[in-house]
């Protein structure tokens, strides 16, 4: 396949450049346009007010791919890759493999996944890639996987109808791995606080903090992850509210 690849971790960062090598050593065509700098939290921001710079780099893992570092976000990696840095129209983008899982309500602040939804919106089958990331960091695990997906399902991932799919890969090695569950996001979320702290100058600043407050619902993909699972969610960008329209139109419209 012809695939493109971006992050949000930065053009230099474990997970990508794992994913690559793997990808390229299994025969794909891989180019890389990912951000110059780690862009974790972007969620789906564009740079408007600035230029975006592009400089072609040279990585070990990607010797013979085109590898661009862009000083924009996740999403304007993949618009800007698209139109002035692929050679050829690719078959697939992917996002990742991220630092730290995006489950839940991650999806909405995740430039990762805002990545590939920029991906699905221009017209592409687009995959966010995640690892749980406890402390081993088994990144090849994640590569190894989604290399085998692309190689089991090449006629599914190519259809004309694009997909979108989040996919979460728990931190540990490939044969503990305990299946593959087809998920629903869950309501895992953050306790967020912020600390308050005084810089050099005696001025305050905040600093936010807090922990995964994940709620354990069987079918979504937190569950899935904790029972060492790889959890892969198909996602849609219909945000409309359909009941609470119905019910407007019900006491609005007399």
């Amino acid at each position: 396949m012809n695939i493109l690849l971006t992050n949000d971790d930065g053009i230099y960062a474990d997970g990508i450049r794992i994913l690559a090598n793997i990808l390229i050593e299994n025969g794909h065509k891989v180019t890389i346009t990912a951000p110059d700098r780690e862009r974790s939290a972007a969620g789906h921001s564009i740079t408007i007010n600035e230029p975006l710079r592009a400089k072609k780099i040279g990585l070990d893992e990607a010797p013979n791919s085109n590898c661009i570092k862009i000083s924009g976000t996740p999403a304007d990696c993949v618009k800007l890759g698209l139109e002035k840095f692929v050679d050829k129209k690719p078959d697939l983008i992917i996002s990742g493999i991220n630092n730290g899982a995006n489950l839940g309500y991650d999806v909405l602040y995740s430039g990762t996944v805002s990545a590939a939804i920029e991906a699905w919106m221009l017209g592409y089958t687009a995959l966010a890639v995640s690892l749980a990331v406890r402390e081993e960091k088994n990144f090849k695990t994640g590569a190894f996987y989604i290399n085998n997906l692309l190689k089991k399902n090449e006629n599914i991932l190519l259809n004309e109808e694009k997909m979108l799919l989040n996919i979460n890969i728990p931190d540990i090695v490939e044969d503990k791995i305990k299946g593959v569950e087809i998920t629903k996001l869950g309501t895992g979320q953050y306790e967020d606080h912020f600390e308050k702290r005084v810089d050099p100058m005696g001025n305050d600043y905040y600093w936010m903090a807090g922990k995964n407050k994940d709620i354990y619902i069987e079918g979504t993909d937190v569950r899935a992850v904790a029972d060492k699972k790889i959890s892969i969610t198909p996602l849609s960008l219909n945000l409309t509210d359909f009941t609470q329209k119905r019910k407007l139109n019900k006491f609005l419209n007399k």
